[in-house]
């Protein structure tokens, strides 16, 4: 691709591992000089380290972002080399809990880490983007959000809020030159889930190998057109693509990369 990202400063919450670590590494790759974050430090240094070793820039902030004080200095921090023209609210977290186990307190910690940490970095970075009159807001999603399943609905429940808060902010950024848009993941094939999947495959009859597991996981939970898991390059390909120069006429939508999971034309 060819993006025009040079000289962009971009912060992807929650990438020292998974989809956010995809995602930091392709914009990087792209000319972004890119802020790397996470709460464990030494995580969130490899993957900068790694960045830079590539050729690209990175710099490394480390703070929870469920935690109003915590929030604020990581903004802070991540503006300090260069004001952040690119926010991508990865960060969140997941427990698989039944309706029973997902207690109300739960339900709130839930909505503190997906929901309100995201408002925390938009309320403290996207002013001075409009102010300069270009950004990016690209808020991470999922397939959970429209066609939810009766297990972790507090999970659920957060991911259908990240989808609307996205579409609203967007409304209200009308005229600015900064746009806010939802990238939506299928179930794509992390470390963590290829140890989930592997782990309980043989008691289920996929195999045992990974390669006799991923057909038969696919078919059994997350049946696609594509018929696979998808790849984090994938959806960072797509985080990438909102972020850039020929993205500008999109906002307020919902691109989904999940190889047809969501069976809907809207």
């Amino acid at each position: 691709m060819n993006l025009d990202l040079i000289g962009k400063r971009a912060l992807v919450t929650g990438s020292s591992a998974g989809l956010g670590e995809a995602t930091a590494k392709f914009l990087a790759a792209e000319g972004a000089a890119v802020v790397v974050h996470g709460r464990d430090a030494r995580r969130t240094e490899r993957v900068a380290r790694e960045i830079r070793e590539a050729g690209g820039t990175a710099d490394v902030v480390v703070g929870d972002l469920a935690d109003d004080h915590a929030a604020a200095g990581v903004a802070h921090a991540a503006t300090a080399g260069g004001p952040v023209d690119i926010l991508v609210n990865n960060a969140g977290s997941y427990r698989h809990l039944t309706w029973a186990e997902a207690t109300p307190d739960e339900w709130r910690d839930a909505y503190d880490a997906n929901v309100v940490s995201g408002v925390r970095m938009i309320r403290h970075l996207v002013p001075a983007m409009r102010e300069r009159g270009w950004g990016r807001v690209v808020t991470i999603g999922g397939g959970l959000a429209s066609q939810p399943m009766d297990a972790h609905p507090q999970y659920n429940a957060t991911l259908a809020a990240r989808h609307n808060l996205a579409v609203s902010l967007a409304r209200e950024l009308k005229g600015t030159g900064v746009t806010s848009n939802v990238v939506s993941p299928g179930a794509i094939l992390v470390e963590a889930t290829k140890d989930l999947f592997t782990g309980i495959g043989p008691a289920r009859g996929w195999g045992r190998t990974w390669d006799e597991v991923e057909p038969n996981a696919v078919q059994a939970l997350v049946p696609n057109d594509q018929e696979r898991f998808g790849k984090p390059e994938e959806v960072a390909a797509a985080v990438a693509y909102l972020c850039g120069d020929h993205a500008q006429y999109i906002s307020g939508a919902t691109i989904r990369v999940d190889g047809g999971l969501v069976r809907s034309a809207f």
